[in-house]
């Protein structure tokens, strides 16, 4: 059953409400929008996230901003015998630098996917994630793979909005995972689901698939597609990392339980 107060400590930001659990039965019709499963069969499902939307796109920006500043620092601040002037422009390219760095490593940094597993037959999540440290570009941002139980796992609608400085309006929402503390609703762990534009069906589908097996789902009119080997001329997607998860955790979210493992999970 969905709530219409927060239950989870801390909410999610920009909370909107709670959707069923993962044992409840969905309210939306399972689906994925865009996307195919990465893979799906009796024991797992493993649906693709993208960090960004748009790859390559501020690779692009970025470059252009270096042509920008080069310029701004010739024409509009030179460097010379002017004191201010030559502060202007130097201040101008040490933020340009900045700028350009975080957006190129915004665009290559992040891996070419960020898979979500769901093993039934374990009754585990499985989550690979990357970890960026926005205001320092020139040090490393990391990826972590962690699992956590199934019946741990709850999801909470939010949305965000605002206007920008030119008065236009956007807004934005999705649906993140949040993983409790069993027996509890303190939240030790949250993950964005990512699935665009229907979240709350991809969530669906991911309760259908986990509560009934994969013949309970809709077909997918897209063909899943290999990320990590995916040919491509986007130089962010180049340049970005494989997904490489941990040897041991490969082998467990993507295989069934021995017999007593599987007696215990009963």
């Amino acid at each position: 059953m969905t709530s219409q107060q927060p239950l989870l400590n801390p909410p999610a930001r920009g909370w909107r409400r709670a959707l069923p659990g993962p044992d409840d039965v969905p309210e939306a019709a399972p689906g994925l929008f865009l996307k195919a499963p990465n893979h799906v069969d009796d024991v797992y499902l493993e649906l693709p996230r993208h960090y960004l939307d748009m790859r390559g796109l501020v690779c692009w920006l970025s470059l252009g901003n270096i042509f920008l500043t080069l310029w701004l620092m010739s024409s509009a601040f030179p460097i010379g015998d002017d004191l201010s002037g030559s502060l202007m422009a130097i201040g101008t390219a040490l933020i340009s630098v900045w700028g350009v760095s975080i957006g190129l490593k915004l665009d290559a940094s992040p891996p070419r996917d960020l898979p979500l597993r769901f093993n039934r037959l374990r009754r585990k999540i499985y989550a690979y994630e990357f970890e960026p440290i926005w205001w320092n570009p020139f040090t490393r941002w990391s990826v972590r793979a962690v699992s956590y139980d199934w019946d741990n796992v709850r999801a909470e609608a939010w949305s965000q909005g605002g206007a920008t400085g030119g008065g236009v309006y956007y807004s934005k929402s999705g649906v993140v995972l949040s993983v409790v503390k069993p027996g509890t609703n303190e939240v030790i762990d949250r993950f964005q689901l990512r699935a665009k534009a229907n979240d709350e069906g991809a969530w669906a589908y991911i309760c259908t698939y986990m509560q009934k097996g994969p013949q309970a789902l809709p077909p997918s009119k897209w063909k899943p597609r290999d990320w990590n080997n995916e040919p491509t001329v986007n130089p962010a997607l180049i340049f970005a990392p494989k997904v490489k998860w941990p040897q041991v955790m490969d082998v467990e979210s993507r295989t069934a339980p021995s017999e007593q493992q599987a007696r215990v999970l009963e």
